[in-house]
């Protein structure tokens, strides 16, 4: 039954919440760097920060648009030289920072999603692995929001890890979509051998062969990070020219490996592929 105190209740607090939130993390700061009788009159702090953000404009680093990243995939192709795009999400950064930056515990509370994502914890042969993956990489996907377990814990892993951010090629590490809605998808897989990787390979397969991909091979199951040798064993095997490799964490080591190791083009595809078996990314 519809409970409307309830819900009208949910809503205060969540209203209240936000209001302590906003005031915690905006105003509350500027009132403490603000001396002792001087206040900021009709200033808000989104004012505030669009001002410290143009201060510090000449810190800001660009990274990798949809459209710059997706011409270097169509050089690479063209060229046949090799190409990795390696992408890092909560799952791959919350692997990375085992022990150096967080306990396993504390890893193990808040990501249970990593089982799933291929990884258990603690496993610090994984993590050594997409350390490197992350130095070899063409071009590094990070998240863009500023938010626990994102941008932020990236950046105290590359610190950590002594990875110098400013000698990666970095993009948004969702631009696998950003790349779609782009037109990629087309132009890196029409006229291409295509390798499709991951545990929905049958299923994607199946939609891009509807549209005249030619899918020279499919690689599934990945049984998490542990399968990652049998898994390159099989890509060995296989004449391509482009990997699409949707397969968890896995997908940033197996990328990685298949550019160094092979000299194709390989793109972490992600759940991209999930879309678009649904039908939610349609082919074009």
């Amino acid at each position: 039954m519809y409970d409307q105190g309830y819900n009208e209740g949910f809503d205060r607090g969540f209203d209240k919440g936000y209001r302590d939130g906003k005031h915690a993390g905006g105003d509350a700061i500027v009132d403490s760097l603000l001396p002792d009788y001087q206040i900021l009159p009709d200033i808000t702090i989104e004012q505030v920060v669009a001002a410290g953000v143009e201060h510090l404009r000449p810190h800001i680093y660009h990274l990798l648009s949809a459209r710059e990243l997706g011409e270097r995939i169509v050089a690479a192709l063209d060229a046949r030289t090799p190409f990795s795009l390696a992408r890092l999400g909560d799952g791959e950064l919350l692997t990375l920072a085992q022990e150096t930056i967080l306990p396993i515990e504390q890893i193990k509370q808040e990501g249970p999603f990593l089982s799933y994502a291929g990884v258990d914890v603690p496993d610090l042969a994984i993590k050594a692995e997409l350390v490197q993956s992350i130095r070899r990489a063409s071009v590094i996907g990070i998240p863009k929001l500023r938010v626990r377990n994102f941008q932020p814990l990236a950046f105290a892993v590359f610190k950590a890890e002594n990875i110098n951010y400013r000698e990666l090629v970095m993009t948004d590490s969702l631009v696998n979509y950003y790349l779609y809605h782009e037109g990629y998808l087309s132009r890196i897989t029409q006229g291409r051998k295509v390798l499709l990787v991951g545990n929905l390979a049958p299923h994607l397969a199946e939609v891009l062969r509807a549209h005249g991909v030619n899918i020279v091979g499919e690689i599934t199951p990945v049984l998490g990070v542990k399968d990652i040798p049998h898994i390159k064993d099989n890509i060995a095997g296989y004449d391509f020219d482009i990997a699409l490799v949707s397969a968890g964490i896995s997908a940033v080591v197996i990328s990685e490996w298949i550019a160094s190791n092979m000299g194709k083009v390989a793109i972490d595809f992600g759940h991209l592929a999930n879309s678009i078996v649904r039908g939610e990314a349609p082919y074009r």
